[in-house]
């Protein structure tokens, strides 16, 4: 029982539930023993939910994950009777959620059981997971290394079979970074597409949420259980033509792919990266798709002056409407949120908007490369593993964004445009590290991507390949 997460994914899981040859509440127990266990090693996971918390969260669905143990983010997400604490000392007792945000009903529908909350970087500001309120979380690869962020707490489980997938959002990567240094599978999926209420929209609609898991269809389903517009939503993804999950099972045709062996406008990535590309290369023209060398052109630098414009003032925003009036501490927060809400207080609406259309602007470009091509390839990211430390979050903002630019120059292009991107580990170190290959696709082609996932799932599986158990 307790190693059944590393042999079985969520969907295969609740069809042992439901054919009642699964006990719900000795999956229950399994699983809370091995998250107490794994957190002394990999401080993961910031909460763990017991007594009513625990009972309400079973009896409220019975969908195609019943009875599967689930953690959500410490941001982004609302659920009922606890605060979201967003990684802030500062939020650390509230506010308390009077009702679950609409991703998490759904969740519950679905028949996800909320066992309790993963570890994130303060406001998911950094591409790590490392707050000064509640420490650093460990990669279970290396215990050195750290699992990436924001998502860092609901990857590392998973990572380390705790789990079969968890709760992630992504507003310039953090799906995908902790996908890639953790060996998973993670889609951030377009614009609209899983509803932020009662929120609008988040980071000028960068924001996005869904989860890492181990397998592509767990991934697939669970978008089919969270996916659509709530009433008043600002907007909506396009309805897809059937479910996610059919199509993570079904060929993906022959398709246009691009590759790229350096980011547009940055320096070229080291050996391991760019053989990681071209493997990939020749595996996908070896299945039959059409490739070639290309880029989408747009203005890099700009577009990385416009997300921290935005950025800064969400941050700044969002910590005054989340106070209610209190004023944060001298300790309250870390060095650069603290920058970064300042450097938001300065924002005028002239350079908030300017940035705005920056975003906009990029997404028409990428919008125009996808007219020719079906599938944009390249590593996650620009460097093969993260030490603990390497973002620092207690220096100058100079320091803080040299640090985060390897990790984002994929990524956050994504989130500007508003198209769907995912992380799959494809590809190995030579001293046995994931290195995450992506791939992105025109805004609502989630279906693109998991047909094309579950052909390289197939083609090239990493199921069996975990993290030393110690």
């Amino acid at each position: 029982m307790d190693d059944l997460f590393a042999t079985h994914d969520a969907l295969a899981v609740a069809g042992l539930i439901k054919a009642r040859k699964l006990d719900t509440r000795e999956l229950l127990d399994a699983t809370l023993r091995s998250l107490r266990t794994t957190n002394t090693r990999l401080n993961a996971v910031t909460d763990i939910y017991e007594g009513e918390l625990l009972e309400r969260s079973i009896a409220a669905g019975e969908g195609p994950f019943q009875g599967i143990p689930y953690l959500v983010k410490q941001l982004m997400a609302e659920c009922a009777g606890t605060p979201t604490t967003a990684g802030s000392r500062f939020f650390a007792h509230g506010p308390i959620a009077a009702a679950d945000s609409a991703a998490v009903a759904r969740m519950r529908r679905a028949g996800l059981v909320i066992v309790g909350r993963t570890n994130t970087s303060e406001f998911g500001i950094a591409p790590t997971t490392e707050p000064a309120f509640g420490g650093a979380t460990r990669n279970p690869w290396r215990l050195d290394l750290s699992p990436g962020g924001s998502s860092g707490g609901s990857a590392a489980m998973v990572a380390a079979r705790i789990l079969p997938m968890a709760h992630a959002t992504d507003g310039g990567g953090s799906i995908r970074i902790p996908a890639s240094l953790c060996g998973l599978f993670g889609l951030k999926p377009s614009r609209g597409r899983v509803s932020l209420a009662p929120i609008g929209e988040t980071l000028a609609g960068a924001g996005a949420q869904h989860c890492v898991s181990v397998s592509v269809r767990d991934s697939a389903a669970l978008l089919d259980a969270v996916a659509g517009s709530e009433p008043g939503d600002p907007y909506g993804a396009p309805l897809p033509a059937g479910t996610f999950l059919e199509a993570a099972s079904r060929p993906p045709g022959r398709l246009r792919v691009a590759f790229m062996r350096r980011p547009v406008g940055g320096p070229v990535l080291e050996p391991v990266l760019v053989r990681a590309i071209e493997r990939t290369a020749t595996l996908l023209e070896g299945l039959g798709h059409q490739v070639e060398e290309a880029s989408p052109s747009y203005d890099m630098e700009a577009l990385g002056e416009a997300f921290w414009r935005v950025m800064c003032a969400n941050t700044w925003t969002n910590i005054q409407l989340r106070a209610n009036g209190r004023k944060p501490g001298p300790d309250d927060l870390e060095p650069v949120t603290r920058i970064c809400a300042e450097r938001g207080r300065e924002v005028t609406a002239d350079a908030y908007i300017r940035a705005v259309q920056t975003f906009h602007r990029t997404g028409r470009q990428l919008g125009a490369f996808f007219e020719r091509y079906d599938v944009l390839l390249s590593t996650t990211l620009a460097l093969t593993h993260l030490p603990l430390g390497a973002v620092r979050t207690d220096g100058t903002a100079e320091q803080f964004e040299q640090a985060v630019a390897p990790m984002t120059t994929f990524t956050a292009v994504c989130n500007a445009a508003g198209v769907p991107a995912m992380s799959m580990p494809l590809e190995w170190t030579d001293d046995g590290l994931p290195v995450g290959l992506h791939f992105v696709a025109r805004y609502g082609a989630e279906e693109t991507l998991y047909s094309l996932a579950g052909q390289l799932e197939q083609a090239r599986p990493w199921r069996d390949r975990r993290p030393p158990s110690k």
